[in-house]
């Protein structure tokens, strides 16, 4: 037979490396939202400039914006429009939502798009 003294170790082994394991899920999950605010905030910024470049339409950016972006990403977005003359600027900011209780938010994530105006 096995020795006695070793039954029950690979529970409490697992039960010490879980705390670990966690958090790393944690990092991961965070990462991935960090990853996907970035993304969103440069599609509602190309959006919005295309639709900024139009003269007949220029007033709508924002909405048009947020139209191409997620719900969730879209209510904590910013627009800005910047530019004269030939080409429109717009930077789109989305605040990067936390999962780590305590944490409110981890910043905002910013990306711009230029178009030729119409």
């Amino acid at each position: 037979m096995g020795n006695r003294g070793d039954r029950g170790s690979s529970s409490l082994e697992f039960a010490g490396m879980l705390p670990l394991l966690l958090l790393v899920a944690v990092v991961a999950i965070q990462l991935g939202i960090v990853g996907y605010a970035v993304q969103q905030a440069g599609t509602g910024a190309r959006a919005a400039a295309r639709t900024a470049s139009q003269e007949d339409i220029a007033d709508s950016y924002e909405a048009t914006g947020r139209a191409a972006m997620s719900g969730w990403t879209a209510s904590r977005s910013s627009f800005a429009l910047a530019g004269g003359g030939e080409e429109v600027t717009v930077t789109t900011t989305v605040t990067i939502p936390s999962i780590v209780p305590g944490i409110s938010d981890f910043g905002g994530a910013a990306r711009s798009a230029t178009m030729p105006r119409d």
